[in-house]
C-alpha cells in the first residue's frame, strides 16, 4: 500500500472509531444505562445522564 492508502484507511477506520462511540452513547441514553470507562487508571461508571 502506498503511503496516501495507508493514509485513507486510517481516516476510513478514525471515522469508523468515532462513529461506533457515537452510537454506544446514543444506545446507552436511550436504555437510561451506563458506561463504564477508565479514567486515570481507574474504572470509572458513567450513567446516561452524565453523558454530553
Amino acid at each position: 500500500m502506498s503511503e496516501i492508502e495507508i493514509k485513507q484507511m486510517q481516516e476510513k477506520i478514525n471515522a469508523g472509531i468515532l462513529l461506533a462511540r457515537k452510537r454506544l452513547i446514543e444506545k446507552v441514553k436511550k436504555e437510561d444505562g451506563e458506561l463504564v470507562v477508565v479514567r486515570d487508571g481507574k474504572i470509572v461508571r458513567l450513567k446516561a445522564k452524565d453523558l454530553k
